[in-house]
């Protein structure tokens, strides 16, 4: 039962690592209420996504048990955007979900609290569509950053895009433009390995100011989260 980690965080929030190394098979028994979770299973999951979308939840779980944001085991639903949500009466915690390859990530944090979680595979498609997400000034700052080094960079960008996704998952909208919503204030480098990235949320007229926290979960992964505003 790989339960790698939750972490308590500021504000009351709390991060969840699983390192999933079970099937489907083996993630049913351990899932409470499976019943009810049977037909919510995505009818297109093939046998690798059934075991993220069960780890999720599972994890989920177990995190429920072992925090005091809620007293009962609530269920996990998807709205009609696919963003995942506690179903209860009354104050639930606020919930974000991602899953990459071996690694499933939560973050939990009280009601009312906006939340976003991202973990990826590092890989090169991010530097590939970098132009699609990163607005001039973004790739600007990141100019003296980019290396002979294809390993360094493609780190490089999926963090980059691992963050956005965060912000996307933080903004809880629809329709946003990853190069004009989505802002990241990047710090002049070099960048330690794990640390923080000022970013803002520019909806309509109102902006928003965050601080998104990354790091490695382990070798070839990214991970980012955020919850709640610093300003």
């Amino acid at each position: 039962m790989p339960l790698h980690s939750i972490r308590p965080l500021p504000g009351g929030a709390y991060l969840g690592l699983w390192h999933l190394l079970e099937t489907p098979a083996e993630l049913w028994p351990q899932l409470a209420a499976a019943d009810a979770y049977a037909p919510l299973l995505p009818a297109r999951a093939d046998g690798p996504r059934q075991a993220q979308w069960l780890a999720g939840r599972v994890l989920v779980q177990r995190m429920l048990a072992a925090t005091a944001l809620s007293d009962v085991l609530l269920p996990l639903q998807n709205d009609a955007t696919g963003r995942p949500f506690l179903a209860g009466a009354g104050p639930v915690p606020a919930v974000s979900l991602s899953h990459s390859g071996a690694w499933v990530a939560a973050l939990l944090a009280p009601s009312g609290t906006a939340v976003g979680v991202d973990v990826e595979v590092v890989r090169d498609k991010a530097q590939r569509i970098a132009h699609k997400f990163l607005n001039y000034d973004e790739l600007t700052a990141i100019k003296p950053f980019i290396t002979p080094d294809a390993t360094t960079d493609n780190e490089l960008f999926s963090l980059l895009w691992s963050a956005k996704e965060t912000l996307y998952k933080l903004a809880g909208q629809r329709g946003l433009i990853f190069r004009q919503n989505l802002l990241l204030d990047l710090p002049p480098g070099p960048w330690p390995a794990a640390g923080e990235l000022p970013a803002r949320l520019a909806l309509g007229s109102a902006i928003s100011r965050h601080c998104i926290c990354y790091f490695q979960p382990a070798a070839g992964y990214v991970l980012t989260y955020c919850h709640g505003a610093s300003s």
